[in-house]
């Protein structure tokens, strides 16, 4: 960079760049010798810079390095760079551009909204409508001006319909979209189990639930809530008969397809069951909360039940005593938990209550000896040995029930390995320095119950058909003089599967008319399968004992299926199955038939947690069919 002597300053005129449009030449000149302009040079310090081709960058950083003031005029007055691209682009005598006539319509589209039949409205649409289903929110919320506000923001152009249009058009279309979708899912399957249970909601309104479960092609268990169906009529066993009859009727499902269907102990429900002639399998949570209320049946232990109780109702109405109880936790060094309050309707509520007052018996004590009004309901001794007892007794019970309560993975081939763990690990009898009276009489009444209920002789053919073809089992749960009496029934009940599978084959031959090439690749194991049924039927068909034959080939399998490797016991034994089943096709579908049955009835529960989710008080006036419509939503969406 050069600059000019004082002489030369006041000498040299400096000239504007030839057709330069730039508010950077205000600063910026070139000697008038200079014809060809390739010296540039600053008015303000007559200092020379090199900008090639035009480029203005290096004049911007000059002004800006040396000349602040005359910088900040000079992005005063640059053009923003839209219009500085459109003023470079225009040439002497060419007509001016067409952009700002395309922003002046492109402007006046973001404001117009959008037509119903345009497919962006009905995509929103179809949001806001499986939003308000799948998360159980109430339909006034899209009147609410903050939700309004908030779509608009999204996009503009969208104006959010009535809520009524919501209840009455949206929900309605899709819940036959996704019903559609159920059903054809259930053409499919084989087998099936179901769990239902009655319920009544918090204006009582009486329903009655219905879930089925069923594994399809991919060895996936499957879980779906039918229907929550509104049941003014009288809760007796005929018309719940009835009722669950046409349910499934509704559903296209037929009865012989049915395995099993698990209940609660209800007496109204278990003779709707036995009307029907349906294999009832009792629910085990249910059957284990009974026997541990059974079990605490005793002056001493509902005193020490009464008194806790009273101690969480303590701290649960007053934000002083609550204050107070955080305060003693930091001195003492506790955990910052909150008492737990016991909740008849929730198995193992009483259990989890017991264990945080036993967390927190110091912290409470120091509260409670503080007030004088609360003194007599500091715990005893008495009190502490007696919930001990009763803890160290019940604690290891929670798992149990928790783990069968799933209906994501498979429950009903456990139900005999716990009874087992309960009789030999959990629930035996120690020494007496080791158990309490209490503890050994708590244990004996909750084995006995437990034992009695579970010997029932078509419970005890279902629960060892179930071990029996879950791989981490098999036969190590099954009592060694029923063995041979569950493979021999094993056996003959593959037969008959068998059989029924060809006869199906015979009257309805697969149809290629609603399937693509994805559906055609799906049947391939099917038609291997089939083609391996019609080997074996061939085979029988030769002279002599062909029935015998069948049967032979049948117990060889089982017998191979029995003596295959051992699995280990966190594996899953529908992914064992879906890497297997080629290995053994026929106890395959004994699996399949089997291993869809929950151990409890805690879906039919979760269905009516779903219902009073959405029949809030707030919500309290939605029609029946409404209720069971948008609980069908919001437990079969994806």
């Amino acid at each position: 960079m050069e600059e000019l002597t004082c002489g030369e300053e006041e000498e040299v005129v400096l000239i504007k760049k030839t057709g330069a449009t730039s508010v950077i030449w205000t600063w910026f000149g070139f000697k008038e010798s200079d014809v060809e302009q390739k010296n540039i040079i600053c008015k303000l310090c007559r200092a020379t810079i090199i900008a090639k081709r035009g480029n203005t960058t290096n004049l911007f950083h000059h002004l800006k390095m040396k000349h602040v003031l005359e910088y900040e005029d000079s992005q005063k007055l640059r053009p923003p760079p839209q219009m500085a691209s459109q003023s470079s682009g225009k040439k002497k005598g060419a007509p001016a551009p067409t952009h700002q006539q395309t922003d002046i319509v492109k402007a006046f589209s973001k404001g117009t909204p959008y037509e119903k039949k345009n497919r962006r409205w009905i995509d929103i649409t179809n949001a806001i409508t499986l939003y308000l289903c799948k998360d159980m929110v109430p339909f006034l919320t899209v009147e609410k001006s903050g939700f309004q506000n908030m779509i608009k923001t999204l996009d503009p152009r969208y104006e959010v319909p009535s809520r009524k249009h919501f209840s009455q058009t949206e929900v309605p279309k899709l819940y036959d979209k996704v019903r559609e979708q159920v059903k054809n899912e259930l053409r499919s399957i084989k087998y099936y189990a179901t769990t239902t249970d009655l319920w009544s909601s918090r204006t009582m309104e009486p329903y009655i639930s219905l879930t089925v479960h069923f594994i399809n092609d991919e060895w996936k268990l499957c879980s779906r809530c039918l229907q929550t169906s509104y049941f003014p009529e009288d809760h007796t066993g005929e018309l719940i008969s009835q009722g669950l009859k046409e349910a499934l009727e509704s559903w296209g499902l037929k009865e012989e397809l049915q395995v099993c269907i698990t209940t609660d102990n209800g007496a109204n429900i278990v003779k709707a069951v036995e009307i029907n002639g349906w294999t009832r399998l009792q629910c085990f949570g249910h059957r284990l909360h009974l026997a541990i209320e059974r079990s605490v049946k005793d002056a001493r232990v509902e005193h020490a039940i009464g008194k806790c109780k009273k101690i969480v109702s303590a701290f649960s109405y007053t934000w002083k005593r609550k204050r107070e109880m955080a305060n003693a936790q930091a001195e003492l060094n506790l955990p910052p938990h909150r008492l737990v309050t016991e909740t008849p309707t929730r198995w193992g509520s009483r259990q989890q209550m017991i264990q945080r007052l036993l967390e927190q018996e110091k912290a409470i004590s120091q509260v409670l000896k503080a007030d004088r009004k609360t003194r007599h309901l500091v715990p005893t001794w008495q009190d502490i040995d007696v919930l001990e007892s009763m803890n160290k007794t019940l604690s290891p019970l929670l798992e149990f029930t928790d783990a069968l309560s799933g209906e994501e993975y498979v429950s009903v081939s456990t139900v005999k390995p716990v009874l087992h763990l309960l009789n030999n690990t959990v629930l035996p009898l120690a020494d007496d320095d080791i158990d309490t009276e209490l503890t050994k009489d708590m244990k004996t009444a909750i084995l006995k119950y437990l034992n009695e209920k579970y010997s029932d002789v078509a419970t005890d053919d279902l629960l060892d058909m179930a071990s029996l073809v879950d791989p981490r089992f098999r036969s190590s749960y099954i009592a060694d003089d029923r063995r041979e009496f569950i493979f021999t029934k094993a056996a003959a009940e593959i037969q008959a599967l068998l059989e029924t599978q060809a006869v199906s084959a015979t009257e309805s031959p697969p149809s290629h008319t609603h399937t693509g090439a994805a559906g055609e690749a799906q049947r391939e194991p099917k038609r291997s399968k089939r083609s391996l049924g019609s080997f074996l039927k061939n085979a029988s068909a030769q002279p002599g004992p062909a029935a015998l034959t069948d049967r032979e080939a049948i117990k060889i399998e089982l017998k191979s299926y029995l003596q295959a490797l051992d699995v280990e016991g966190e594996a899953d034994p529908l992914e064992w199955w879906r890497l297997h089943q080629a290995n053994f096709p026929r106890v395959a579908s004994l699996a399949k038939k089997y291993l869809c049955i929950p151990a409890t009835s805690a879906p039919s529960e979760r269905a009516f947690s779903t219902s009073g989710n959405i029949v809030t008080c707030h919500r309290s006036a939605l029609k029946p069919e409404t209720v069971d419509k948008l609980v069908f939503l919001a437990k079969n969406l994806g």
